[in-house]
């Protein structure tokens, strides 16, 4: 909870100014009556909420995945989608992994010398993961999805499950120090695993040291 004037949070026992420039004391939040406050358009309320405006218009409106044309009045428009905007981010990254490299291979062409076979190897490792990811995003189906893929955490917690692909859970007895079969405290939750997060894209190669 706290202050807002309109969106903008203010700060407590901070100086801030409004948006016409009138400055205002550190104490002026503290000190200020309700009708003070009013006055100016001060609130009291929740944070404000947060999203991530990459991918979100809002909380709860997500931005287009596709490209979308339409013809309104006779005149064509295409509307470009997240997944063409984090293609073209992928492509732009490939060059910016690749570029520092470049120097060798100017110079092994001008001197006529091989270029070196690490630095090929990663050059076009750069290349087919660029493609693999590009790949990837197109096959995304939901923002959500193309969140994840990008950003998400390289690892996830999840139930394990057994060679059916049936979640595992504790048994209902364990064996004690003693080698005594005694009840379990936890029978029945499920034993949890943390693995690889398998719907994070590719990973980018590792630069030749």
């Amino acid at each position: 909870m706290g202050y807002y004037l309109g969106s903008r949070a203010l700060p407590m026992d901070r100086p801030w100014a409004a948006d016409n420039g009138t400055q205002y004391p550190a104490n002026w939040l503290r000190l200020s009556s309700t009708a003070d406050r009013d006055a100016i358009g001060v609130t009291w309320g929740a944070e404000a909420e947060t999203w991530d405006q990459r991918f979100y218009w809002s909380p709860t409106l997500a931005k287009q995945l596709d490209d979308k044309t339409e013809t309104v009045d006779g005149v064509e428009t295409t509307t470009t989608g997240l997944k063409t905007l984090w293609k073209s981010k992928q492509n732009d990254i490939a060059g910016s992994l690749i570029a520092p490299s470049d120097w060798r291979i100017i110079k092994a062409k001008e001197t006529s010398t091989n270029i070196p076979s690490v630095w090929k190897t990663y050059r076009a490792a750069v290349r087919t993961s660029c493609n693999t990811r590009q790949t990837e995003i197109d096959a995304c189906t939901t923002v959500e999805a193309l969140k994840e893929l990008l950003f998400g955490s390289a690892t996830i917690t999840r139930q394990k499950t057994d060679a059916d692909g049936n979640g595992v859970v504790e048994p209902d007895t364990i064996v004690d120090d003693d080698a005594n079969e005694v009840a379990n405290p936890v029978a029945g939750q499920a034993v949890m695993e943390t693995v690889a997060n398998p719907n994070i894209a590719t990973a980018w190669p590792t630069e030749p040291s």
